[in-house]
């Protein structure tokens, strides 16, 4: 449990730590023990002001959006060092407000977040500014600029807190935009590391800046008429709001939103493969990925063997203290998510499907949830279609393959999923009938390099990879 409460009174803007004009704080409880683990400013608007005048004033006048790609580059390195030298604390901190495995929180907010930075330092200087292209029209030659869009809001969420803000922070940076971040309520400390780690390489003052809330903050930084871009991963609800904000402003969003992804096991499948790779592609963060792989197609005649094979999974499980190394399955991040998926299961259970597992001894005082595997819920009911955020997964049987991928793609979502066989040319014939904007052949591992993103009600645009810098660019040509 922590040590001490961290208090957190202020704002970051301007590179200087802001007392808040807000009257309400968020208090942050460790789901694991309900101890408080510290409170920080429910942002008013008029912080969430100062912060975006504070981005605002360092694009249209300092130094960042005019420097070059190298220099920039060298200061998202100087930037990745200070991130690293904070990252065990920071992954401490995480696994506190969010009752992350420890494992999993030194991985993905640890060091994921470093390797980041440091793939986009090198895309960085390699970005070109300026490009003379020859004309079509007639003789000559048109000079294609891109130029940073401005300040961009970066919206992240509560389970993966540092590596979806360096995702989306390291392309910013490098587009040469300023930034306003708000991390979600339920994590709203762990975010002030990188603006110690900022301010201990002297990062030009209001390139990044910081405000904490809840979704008024997040409304109000949105609307706001100092922002130019709006990045944001979060709930298909809430993505449907910022877009048509967004969209009344035209200003450009990028919004990675929720999933229901298919695992879809071929005749061939390997079930000692898909083990390996379910026992994280589905319950790893204790279920709480947007890309779980939440729904199990299993052909009609291995079903049973498959049902029995994820059950006994699910009882493998390690189920505890997040911060015990070992620990695979920890507390739901509150008890609002307990409730909520609670009552999924319940719901589920009482429309005829029948639910197995969930037999693991959980700790007394957190918010747990057992591995549950969910079996005769038709394809259509709400447990099947909607996420569950939790450690439960569906499986569903299939007549054929073109009845797995009915099934697969009979969803409003298309973020993630996987196809199992020892077929690869068949796993990807496969792979390719199916909607989504991610896919894996014999497991899921979504690569830095490449887009990343949904399709559906999944999203729009994408992230990972060069490319995710053109989401903070714009483009002007001068016709000679």
């Amino acid at each position: 449990m922590p040590e001490a409460t961290k208090i957190q009174e202020g704002v970051f803007a301007g590179g200087e730590f802001v007392q808040a004009d807000a009257e309400n704080v968020i208090t942050v409880e460790n789901p694991f023990d309900r101890s408080v683990v510290g409170q920080a400013p429910d942002a008013s608007p008029a912080d969430v002001d100062r912060a975006v005048g504070a981005a605002r004033e360092a694009f249209d006048h300092g130094p960042w959006s005019t420097m070059s790609p190298a220099d920039r580059a060298d200061w998202i390195d100087r930037l990745a060092d200070e991130v690293e030298a904070r990252g065990a604390g920071t992954a401490d901190l995480v696994t506190d407000e969010i009752g992350q495995p420890i494992s999993i929180a030194r991985a993905m907010n640890g060091i994921r977040p470093v390797q980041h930075l440091r793939y986009y330092a090198k895309v960085t200087r390699e970005l070109f500014v300026e490009q003379e292209r020859a004309n079509v029209d007639r003789d000559g030659s048109t000079l294609h600029l891109r130029r940073p869009l401005g300040v961009a809001a970066l919206i992240v969420p509560w389970n993966h807190p540092q590596s979806s803000t360096t995702l989306k922070l390291g392309p910013a940076l490098a587009a040469g935009c300023t930034v306003v971040i708000k991390p979600a309520a339920e994590s709203p400390l762990d975010i002030f590391n990188l603006a110690e780690a900022s301010r201990a390489i002297g990062l030009p003052p209001g390139v990044i800046n910081i405000v904490t809330g809840g979704r008024e903050t997040g409304q109000a930084l949105v609307a706001h008429p100092g922002v130019d871009k709006v990045a944001f991963t979060g709930s298909t609800a809430a993505g449907r709001h910022i877009a048509s904000v967004a969209g009344q402003r035209l200003i450009p969003a990028t919004l990675e939103l929720g999933g229901k992804s298919a695992g879809i096991l071929l005749e061939d499948a390997d079930l000692d493969t898909v083990l390996a790779s379910l026992r994280y592609a589905s319950f790893g963060n204790t279920g709480q990925n947007c890309v779980a792989l939440s729904r199990i197609l299993a052909p009609a005649h291995r079903y049973e063997e498959v049902v029995d094979a994820l059950v006994a999974l699910a009882r493998d499980l390690r189920v505890g203290d997040p911060r015990d190394q070992a620990t695979e399955v920890g507390p739901l991040v509150s008890a609002r998510a307990l409730a909520r998926v609670t009552a999924m299961v319940d719901r589920a259970r009482a429309e005829g499907a029948t639910v197995l597992a969930g037999d693991t001894p959980t700790p007394a005082d957190g918010y747990f949830f057992a591995p549950r595997v969910i079996t005769d819920a038709a394809p259509g009911t709400e447990i099947a279609q909607q996420e569950i955020f939790g450690p439960a997964i569906t499986v569903h049987p299939y007549a054929d393959v073109d009845d797995a991928v009915r099934i697969a793609n009979a969803t409003d979502y298309g973020l993630g999923g996987a196809v199992f066989g020892a077929d690869e040319e068949r796993a990807l014939a496969v792979a390719r009938r199916v909607r989504t904007g991610t896919i894996g052949l014999n497991g899921y591992r979504p690569d830095l390099g490449s887009p990343f993103g949904g399709v559906k009600t999944s999203g729009l645009g994408r992230e990972f990879g060069p490319d995710a810098v053109e989401n903070y660019r714009e483009s002007t040509s001068i016709f000679h």
